[in-house]
């Protein structure tokens, strides 16, 4: 059994107007051309390439519910392989959260970028031209669908991405996700 690392989690929010958040923080090209780099494009059902253009659907909601979650690891010089410990319980928690409000408010949640955590690794079953397991549950993140996360972090939340270095975590990690909703007043409550 893994042992547990002890950290600390706190989620920011921020609302914005959808086109708003879409004319100052998307770069659909750019994003795309990282997207197609990494070796789950087309291999998942939450990454690119999509059926069709996800900013189709961006027009149908008002505003953007951002949240930022900045998890930082009680002890410090973690390896990079114990990533996993700290990110996987919150995005369950934020996931979760997201698809509960999609779910009261009509609207389209956004989540982390990474893995799926609805099949094990490596069981897609987008490779073999079958549909999602997880409909229901598996959702893009922001920068699959060509949001700029580092510019949103530092210009709407004022944290800066850290990536770590020499095999160790940096001092915190970041988590965006988002839900895009019509609703007057929303606030994200964890």
């Amino acid at each position: 059994m893994k042992r547990s690392i002890p950290y600390l989690a706190e989620d920011f929010s921020v609302a914005l107007p959808v086109a708003e958040y879409a004319e100052r923080f998307r770069d659909a090209e750019r994003f795309a051309a990282c997207c197609r780099a990494c070796p789950n494009y087309g291999r998942s059902w939450g990454c690119p390439p999509f059926a069709k253009d996800p900013a189709g659907e961006f027009g149908r909601y008002r505003t953007a519910l951002l949240i930022a979650t900045k998890i930082t690891p009680g002890p410090q010089g973690l390896p990079l392989r114990e990533a996993g410990q700290l990110i996987r319980p919150e995005r369950i928690r934020l996931e979760r959260r997201l698809l509960e409000l999609e779910r009261h408010t009509g609207g389209r949640a956004f989540s982390y970028v990474g893995s799926c955590l609805y099949c094990p690794e490596g069981s897609c079953t987008r490779p073999e031209g079958l549909p999602c397991r997880h409909p229901e549950s598996v959702r893009p993140s922001l920068e699959a669908c060509g949001f700029d996360i580092g510019r949103t972090t530092e210009e709407l939340f004022g944290i800066r991405l850290l990536w770590g270095m020499d095999g160790k975590l940096p001092e915190y990690l970041t988590l965006v996700c988002a839900l895009f909703h019509s609703r007057d007043a929303l606030r994200w409550e964890p």
